[in-house]
């Protein structure tokens, strides 16, 4: 039996053997593509080659891409557990081409791998060919249903004709696509779901898991222009995805993907935390939940490796959903406490050799993991008090139906999958307004699909053909003289036309496109020295001009293999084909200093923290530089002192810098640090520190990837200083500083500040320190004498609530402490609580007391009463109305105030009353 290790391998070196080249999988999270929330698919590397806006690598490339479908069409995540094959991270096996070869080898090779080298049966192999559609006149594919039984002998009457929805593929709307061939396996009768289903019969497609796709084999050979139209390609490419879970499942003979080696390790360990057995069933709220859990994590495990960290928003938000999603299925399996930290490790042996980052990554994943795990405990309780809340007002109205916008907020706010609102409702002979729950969640998913619009150039789609940008100068030169290739203003893409400034109105420029001073236009040239935003550093500003106009740039970016300057014509016009001036703004010099400092910044905290220290991105701007890098906890005083120590000793050495393109290979055998998740081509370009003479990189103390701008020598730095360190999410830390003049102009600003307390305290600036110490430890003095008087009341407080316990009622194994407080606040009535429940061990508090005038209540319960159901939130909101007043809280310890303190017996007695009636109901 294969195992997936070894069929990942054998795919790769099957496509490599016919002249293919080994590209490793993009990350999860995609570069460079706000259109993407993550990789789905593993054309997604390759877009740009498919548009035309970047050519090839190679002819030939395989490869396994990282993917997750959890979002837009592309969205298994409510599939996920209830059957054997669905999942949010999964593996895609592909080989694609380039222009190459084209349908006769992509079926002959597919074909080969599957019944040769694998040896699975071609009696039990199925394909389906694109049969064309009326609607958009797409014509049938019948080259592809020729093929199959010329190239490969299987039957004709198994190689069905298949509608668009399965046989056809599109990147959009409009833009590059063609028809698609799918491998699907026969698997037996008995791998049927859906005998049950009355009319149904198994086949291709028909929906049941007897049949299963293995592979999609995708020709791209049309383009669809805005009126929908088809027309050929100027180029014909191959793109063909298996995924691997479900290959190994099938060689593995296994009746489901959970149960190969890709996910068994993760159920073992599952179970060994939960104390429960995994049995494979479908429909069995156990068995779900396992495999819930197994699919999750490793979703998490690669998503955080590549850069997704849990949010409220964007891709964040989904990643917290998944976590959170897992979370609440582990509390099937009984586990109330943090666990899936725990399985980070088994995921990492399962695929850390294939994918390496994994590993290098685990215990910054694991951080991650286990600090979103501890918040959602907190939000799960507040999720719960809410759809208690929701519960209570549906009991007390004639439908007896939980709102869909409570049961959305419930999902979108607190992370509870519709289900679980839906069973909880009914354990309360509860019904949930699915219907406008829909509507909501539709309303959702629309927001996010018109956030997910390309921002493409749309000449990318149209005829327009420009050749890359010569922008080597940008390492060279801050100007340069260039011609303009391209034009547009976005409203009109494809305009080629003369644009014009306002003031140029008369009669014999009425060809010309006017646009006024404040509207941004798009200029392209052969050339540039302008550097367009990317690795982290922001675009270069400047301008461009001729004898005939002026355009002050404002951004640069990249538009594929092209340079696009962004700015506004301030005035006369400008045309394609004009002679320019690009002039780069003298901001460039301070962009290259705070770059370089960024680099001596990662020397120096690996130096100072450890090699663990990895970056996670960073900002480059004229202004000041920020770097942001795994690590557990805040740096300490000393640590940051030591790493500015560290970066500030390189730059007064003046050491040299060194910028060489060499082979990827090369670069990484001389220890280069490549930014993990950037995209890199066979050769790279190294910026080295430190490296004198003509020994040549290997003695550089800093060695790095980059395609960015550089000083030559360090000494023109001229200074470094950290001004800020900070938490941007859990396990990652952020530093702000600054160099150069900006650096200057902090440190005068700082001088003044500290001119300015020397006056008001009437000290030197040596002794200021001094000065503010004793009036910080006078401060103290003070506010321990107010704590201490004070406490002399608390004492009183204490000594009343022991009375209470002594006193007090008991039901079984719990005591039931009711009763009023003489005198009180309510930081002293929450540490009588917190005294009365470490007593008692077993216990059930409410106190009463008045501060300030108004009545207060304070509630606690021991845990071992919460899980009987028995909660202190539930307490308060049912007493509070009786004193006017309203609260809430945890269910260990909840608050209410209200303006009524002559009915504090009263609400008392009504707290008495509802626990008594609690305990002795269970």
């Amino acid at each position: 039996m294969l195992t997936a290790k070894q069929i990942r391998n054998s795919f790769i070196d099957f496509f490599r053997d016919r002249g293919h080249n080994f590209v490793p999988s993009s990350p999860i999270v995609p570069i460079d593509d706000d259109t993407l929330l993550f990789a789905n698919a593993g054309m997604n590397q390759f877009k740009d080659i498919f548009l035309g806006l970047s050519s090839p690598q190679y002819r030939r490339v395989v490869n396994s891409q990282k993917c997750l479908r959890v979002s837009g069409k592309h969205n298994d995540l409510e599939e996920v557990g209830k059957d054997t094959y669905h999942h949010t991270f999964f593996e895609m096996l592909g080989n694609w081409s380039f222009d190459d070869y084209f349908k006769a080898e992509a079926i002959d090779w597919a074909w080969e791998l599957l019944t040769k080298v694998w040896a699975i049966e071609p009696a039990k192999l199925w394909v389906t060919v694109f049969q064309g559609d009326t609607e958009d006149n797409s014509p049938p594919d019948s080259d592809t249903k020729s093929l199959w039984p010329k190239v490969t002998g299987v039957p004709k009457e198994r190689v069905l004709f298949g509608g668009k929805k399965d046989n056809f593929w599109e990147m959009g709307q409009i833009g590059p696509c063609g028809p698609c061939s799918e491998i699907h396996i026969d698997l037996g009768a008995d791998r049927c779901d859906m005998k049950k289903v009355k009319g149904h019969t198994c086949s291709v497609n028909a929906g049941c898991a007897r049949f299963i796709e293995l592979w999609n084999l995708v020709f791209i050979q049309y383009n669809r222009g805005e009126d929908g139209k088809l027309s050929s390609l100027g180029a014909n490419y191959v793109d063909t995805g298996a995924g691997l879970e479900r290959i190994a499942a099938v060689l593995q003979n296994k009746r489901s993907n959970y149960d190969t080696d890709l996910f068994m390790p993760i159920i073992d360990c599952v179970g060994e935390i939960a104390g429960h057995k995994y049995t494979s069933q479908l429909n069995n709220k156990v068995d779900n939940a396992f495999r819930v859990i197994a699919d999750h994590i490793r979703s998490l495990v690669f998503a955080i490796t590549d850069g997704a960290t849990p949010s409220n928003e964007g891709r964040g938000y989904v990643i917290r959903r998944i976590l959170r999603r897992a979370s609440r299925f582990g509390r099937e399996l009984g586990m109330h406490e943090p666990f899936m930290y725990k399985l980070v490790p088994v995921v990492v042996d399962c695929l850390g050799d294939a994918f390496g980052e994994i590993k290098t990554r685990a215990e910054y994943v694991s951080t991650v993991i286990e600090s979103e795990e501890v918040s959602f405990g907190r939000t799960l309780d507040r999720g719960i008090e809410i759809f208690n809340t929701s519960a209570e007002r549906a009991e007390a109205s004639t439908n007896r139906t939980i709102s869909g916008e409570d049961a959305f907020q419930l999902y979108d706010t607190y992370g509870f999958p519709p289900d679980l609102t839906r069973l909880m409702a009914e354990e309360r002979n509860l019904k949930v307004n699915t219907a406008v729950f829909d509507k909501l969640m539709k309303e959702q998913r629309e927001r996010a699909r018109a956030a997910q619009q390309s921002d493409l150039p749309k000449f990318a789609f149209a005829g327009v053909e420009l050749s890359a940008t010569d922008d080597f100068a940008k390492y060279e030169a801050d100007c340069c003289h260039a011609k303009v290739v391209f034009l547009t203003d976005f409203l009109d893409p494809y305009t080629v036309g003369t644009f014009a400034a306002e003031e140029i109105l008369s009669p014999e420029n009425k060809n010309y496109i006017h646009v006024g001073k404040e509207k941004v236009i798009g200029v392209v040239l052969d050339k540039t020295c302008f550097y367009a935003e990317s690795g982290g550093q922001a675009g270069d500003t400047g301008t461009i001009e001729s004898p005939n106009c002026k355009i002050k740039v404002e951004e640069t970016e990249k538009w594929g293999d092209c340079v696009a300057h962004k700015g506004k014509l301030i005035h006369g016009k400008i045309s394609v084909g004009d002679e320019v001036t690009a002039t780069v703004d003298k901001s460039r010099n301070a962009s290259k200093k705070n770059h370089t400092a960024t680099h001596l910044l990662q020397w120096a905290l690996q130096q100072t923290l450890g090699k663990s220290v990895a970056q996670q991105g960073s900002l480059v701007s004229p202004d000041y530089l920020r770097f942001d890098f795994t690590w557990p906890k805040a740096l300490t005083a000393e640590q940051i002192q030591k790493v500015e120590h560290s970066v500030r000793g390189k730059i007064a050495a003046d050491s040299p810098v060194t910028c060489r393109v060499l082979p990827r290979e090369q670069a990484q055998k001389l220890g280069a640090m490549a930014l993990f998740g950037e995209k890199y081509g066979s050769e790279v370009r190294v910026v080295a520190i430190g490296a004198e003479g003509e020994s040549g990189l290997s003695d550089a103390f800093s060695k790095e990837f980059c395609g960015g701008t550089h000083v030559d020598r360090l000494g023109s730095i001229g200074g470094f200083k950290i001004i800020k360190e900070e938490s941007i999410s859990a396990g990652v830390r952020r530093i702000t500083a600054l160099t150069g003049e900006k650096l200057n102009e902090f440190l005068e600003k700082r001088s003044e500040i500290i001119d300015e307390l020397c006056k008001l305290l009437n000290a030197s600036a040596e002794d200021l320190t001094g000065r503010v110490e004793k009036l910080m430890e006078e401060n103290k003095k003070l506010t321990k004498q107010l704590k201490s008087a004070s406490k002399r009341t608390g004492v009183d407080i204490m000594a009343e609530a022991k009375q209470l316990l002594d006193g007090c009622e008991k039901i079984g194994q719990a005591s039931v402490v009711i009763g009023r407080l003489s005198a009180a606040s309510a930081e002293q009535a929450r540490e009588a609580v917190d005294m009365l429940k470490k007593k008692a061990k077993s216990v059930a508090v409410v106190l009463g007391f008045i501060e300030d005038g108004n009545a207060t209540l304070l509630a606690g319960v021991t845990d071992d009463l919460i899980k009987k159901g028995l909660k202190a939130g539930d307490i308060v909101k049912q007493i509070a109305p009786l004193i006017d007043g309203g609260g809430g809280g945890r269910p260990q310890m909840a608050q209410a105030g209200g303006k009524n303190p002559e009915k504090i017996d009263e609400a008392l007695a009504k707290a008495a009353e509802l626990i008594k009636s609690k305990l002795m109901s269970v």
